[in-house]
């Protein structure tokens, strides 16, 4: 149960990460206030096992390359992963997506 000091976030993962986890569209998380991208993916990737390596290299941690990060309509995903993400997300009130970018032609 979330305290002062956590958060109860909502996460929108792409469909092929749901479909590897069986998640439904939208998942909550409760991380350490304040909340970052750093901070969802870890509890993301405790909660779900199989998500490690998805989003974020298993060695350093870094963005995967088309995968990135979008809240309250902005792209997140040059920010810094430790920055607090926006107060509409962090309130629980927008989702943070995580979306995996098109490529090709």
């Amino acid at each position: 149960m979330p305290d002062a000091t956590t958060q109860t976030l909502r996460v929108v993962l792409p469909s092929p990460l749901r479909a590897l986890a069986s998640l439904e569209a939208e998942v909550s998380v409760v991380v350490t206030a304040p909340a970052s991208i750093a901070r969802v993916l870890d509890v993301v990737e405790h909660t779900w096992p199989m998500l490690r390596g998805t989003i974020r290299d298993h060695g350093g941690g870094k963005r995967r390359a088309f995968v990135r990060f979008y809240a309250c309509g902005r792209d997140l995903s040059h920010d810094p992963v430790d920055s607090p993400l926006p107060a509409a997300v962090q309130q629980g009130d927008e989702p943070l997506l995580v979306v995996g970018a098109m490529a090709g032609g």
